[in-house]
């Protein structure tokens, strides 16, 4: 098979290096890719958005699957355009990933159709937001409508800071058209757990549970970022609470984008809190997480291309049970200067583990996430630049492998977390 993987990032690239080591694949690219990638896969000097140059490509090169890492391909409609040119592709289509598009949809479909989730109010302008805001009680949760790279969401935990907050995003427009309208929720207190699932549309194949950290500083501080780390199997989440999630969250998600005429099909990620009041959906992705993917691909046993191509061809209910190595994954997420807000880049990556294979196994990885070659040095081109990935017999010990590596590789301006995993 050739495959083609769209995207940059580390989730990109963990799940390149997952799909390498299929039996069944001839041939790996990636558009754009990055310079981890570079090691499994060829890359393409193609961007994520350019679908109409993804679609000639993947044509001319009898492409048998195109995987879309980022959601901004999947809520432009790449998947539209790929079946129309009779080309297989993994995720939803334009329609379906609204549910990660816009959280106005997402809150209102949820609401129809009694799922659980925090109380909202949409507002669709800044005076609007203004008045309501001033008769609500704090901490709240504000989100931009669209998409926003996984910083639109704030919790305020003051009055002036959500009135500031809001001005920034409705007035001074820091997203974008993304901040049209703004969804104000319920602040739910509570464990947060990531939990994603493939569907056809008609079958639904639960993974193991993550958790990532979405604050960028230790005890959950500081501004929210796209996540700095996560880790794999949730201890919290028992197999009846498994059950709970599927039984009255996933399953009947699935059905509510069927009854809406958005069949979906692909991968659909769940970020849930697991509060006193319930369980509750905090929000939906229509693609991999990232970083949860990272240690979700350390711990996948079982070969992912036919899962994925069982998705597509929707002969999801053939497949054999997923398998999983039974030893938790760690991901410390190291980051740029100035991130989130200014991230800076261009800075020279050191250390032999950032920048070849060697000494990089199937139980330890440093995938590439915001990473450039240029004059043949690896340098920092996003704000989150690598994500340090171990598996071990036990949480500790993954942790430890994780971060001894982390201390090996050099940047200036590096940052990452002290607590990933922690005492658990």
């Amino acid at each position: 098979m050739k495959i083609l993987i769209i995207g940059s990032g580390g989730r990109e690239h963990a799940l390149a290096w997952k799909i390498s080591q299929s039996p069944l694949v001839k041939k790996l690219y990636a558009a754009p890719g990055n310079p981890g990638i570079a090691q499994v896969a060829e890359c393409l000097p193609i961007a994520a958005n350019e679908i109409g140059k993804i679609k000639e490509f993947a044509l001319s090169e009898k492409i048998d699957l195109t995987v879309v890492g980022p959601e901004q391909p999947l809520v432009s409609g790449i998947v539209d355009e790929f079946r129309k040119a009779g080309l297989k592709i993994f995720g939803p289509t334009k329609a379906a990933a609204e549910l990660e598009g816009s959280k106005v949809f997402t809150r209102e479909l949820l609401k129809r159709f009694g799922i659980s989730s925090p109380s909202f109010k949409v507002v669709a302008s800044l005076d609007e937001a203004m008045k309501y805001l001033t008769k609500v009680s704090m901490p709240i949760v504000l989100k931009a409508d669209g998409l926003a790279s996984g910083k639109g969401v704030t919790v305020c935990e003051h009055k002036d800071i959500a009135l500031d907050v809001v001005t920034r995003i409705m007035k001074d427009k820091i997203f974008g058209d993304s901040g049209n309208k703004v969804v104000i929720e319920e602040f739910l207190s509570g464990q947060e757990v990531s939990v994603l699932s493939l569907t056809d549309g008609k079958t639904i194949a639960v993974l193991e549970p993550a958790r990532d950290y979405k604050r960028l500083m230790d005890d959950n501080k500081g501004p929210n970022t796209g996540g700095m780390g996560a880790y794999s199997p949730v201890k919290f989440v028992t197999p009846k609470m498994m059950d709970k999630i599927v039984g009255e969250i996933i399953v009947p998600t699935v059905h509510a984008m069927h009854s809406s005429s958005r069949p979906y099909q692909g991968v659909l990620y769940a970020g849930l809190m697991v509060s006193p009041a319930g369980i509750k959906v905090l929000e939906y992705n229509v693609r991999f997480g990232d970083p949860e993917t990272q240690p979700l691909m350390m711990r996948l046993k079982s070969d992912i291309v036919p899962l994925l191509m069982a998705v597509v061809e929707q002969k999801l209910d053939r497949i054999k049970p997923i398998e999983w190595h039974n030893e938790p994954a760690v991901c410390v997420v190291m980051t740029s200067k100035g991130y989130p807000a200014s991230p800076r880049t261009g800075d020279e990556i050191t250390g032999q583990l950032a920048n070849r294979p060697t000494g990089q196994t199937k139980d330890f990885q440093v995938f590439h996430a915001g990473t450039a070659l240029k004059d043949e040095k690896v340098v920092t081109s996003g704000g989150r630049v690598l994500g340090i990935t171990a598996r071990a017999k036990d949480f500790a010990s993954a942790r430890q492998k994780a971060y001894d590596a982390v201390k090996q590789i050099s940047f200036d301006g590096a940052f990452y977390r002290t607590d990933i995993a922690k005492n658990i």
